[in-house]
């Protein structure tokens, strides 16, 4: 937003910019005009009335109903119009495209670490695509921070413990700032970098050559996750079947879990997260507290870019994905990737690496 020579705003680069813009500049300009005219109105009872002055104070109004009217309906009208527009696009942007790249971040004191699909891994940069919805999974591994990229009008909560979440489709290809918004720490103002909108086929290829620093291998987040499935053992109990010791995670990511209190619950991203760490809280029903619990965080068992992997893996587990326990992987190379153009153009990911050998650990039915 230009008002010539200044620039009044970033540049608008996603679709909610566009959107976002019109009812801030509606906002602004209502608090200017209603500044302006109380104002006034005060300056001018305060210099007609003030003392000495000769006006006539000798039938004073104690009541007008019109003039009441007057200035009570017009600013409800105004803030009820306002809110419905803001409401809109607020539960709008809580609200992601189903076909939305998902892609990982993590908050970390004073850093940002983000984790693609496919296995590509970036530190305080972001590559995304021109025209494709982009949902970013977010969580923060010690204090609250918060993912702000103004160019795109989006901010949001990126907080310890559980995922939050926050989506955007970029319109202008470029590179844009990328900041934390939440005061995290003495090194709060270095903790930012840029986010690079790139062409689809030139997205497709960075990805094809693994990002800006290239691998020689690179695994996807399902395949890292089912290495640490198999290294904690959870096949052991949990199979492509329900058994007596806890039931199948295949095909769980998103459908209704009935737990022991009775009540359902999803099994969204941060019920599998918590099933991991915290197995107590919601036991399926009919099963016990038979599952180890395993702590997270940089000094924990898992680090919450493994619960992540961890997590994709779970969400990837279709019928016939999750190999009976002994029998050769079957997760396919592109497993979790979003479907559409982009995921078309993904490259094949080298062979999962033999998996580390398991602890003495078994795993019980929580999930």
């Amino acid at each position: 937003m230009r008002f010539f020579p200044y620039q009044l705003a970033p540049v608008q680069a996603s679709e909610y910019a566009k959107q976002y813009d019109p009812l801030f500049a509606v906002i602004t300009l209502l608090t200017i005009f209603f500044t302006v005219a109380v104002m006034s109105v005060v300056i001018f009872f305060a210099i007609k009335y003030k003392a000495g002055s000769k006006a006539d104070r000798s039938r004073p109004e104690h009541e007008n109903l019109r003039l009441e009217i007057a200035w009570s309906l017009p600013p409800l009208m105004l803030g009820l119009v306002i809110f419905a527009w803001g409401a809109t696009l607020f539960v709008q942007q809580r609200r992601p495209p189903a076909n939305a790249l998902n892609i990982f971040v993590i908050g970390k004191q004073w850093m940002w670490h983000i984790q693609h699909p496919n296995g590509v891994r970036e530190m305080n940069e972001l590559h995304v695509p021109e025209g494709v919805p982009v949902k970013l999974t977010m969580i923060s591994q010690d204090v609250i921070h918060a993912f702000y990229i103004p160019q795109f009008r989006i901010q949001y909560m990126v907080v310890p413990g559980r995922y939050t979440y926050e989506w955007f489709t970029a319109t202008k290809p470029g590179r844009y700032y990328l900041f934390c918004a939440q005061h995290c720490g003495t090194q709060h103002s270095e903790m930012g970098g840029y986010v690079y909108v790139m062409s689809q086929p030139e997205y497709a290829a960075w990805l094809e050559h693994g990002g800006s620093t290239p691998s020689p291998t690179i695994q996807t987040m399902a395949q890292k996750g089912e290495e640490l499935y198999t290294q904690y053992n959870c096949t052991n109990c949990h199979g492509p079947a329900d058994t007596e010791r806890a039931p199948s995670l295949v095909g769980i990511y998103n459908r209704p879990v009935k737990v022991d209190n009775g009540s359902v619950v999803t099994a969204d991203d941060n019920y599998l997260r918590e099933s991991i760490v915290n197995p107590y809280a919601h036991i399926v029903q009919g099963y016990t507290n038979t599952m180890p619990q395993y702590t997270s965080g940089a000094k924990g068992q898992l680090s919450e870019e493994q619960l992540q992997q961890m997590v994709e893996y779970i969400r990837s587990l279709t019928p016939g994905t999750l190999p009976a326990k002994g029998s050769p992987s079957s997760t396919p190379s592109n497993a979790g990737l979003p479907t559409g153009e982009i995921p078309q153009r993904l490259p094949a990911t080298a062979a999962t690496k033999p998996a580390t050998a398991g602890t003495s650990q078994s795993a019980g039915a929580k999930i």
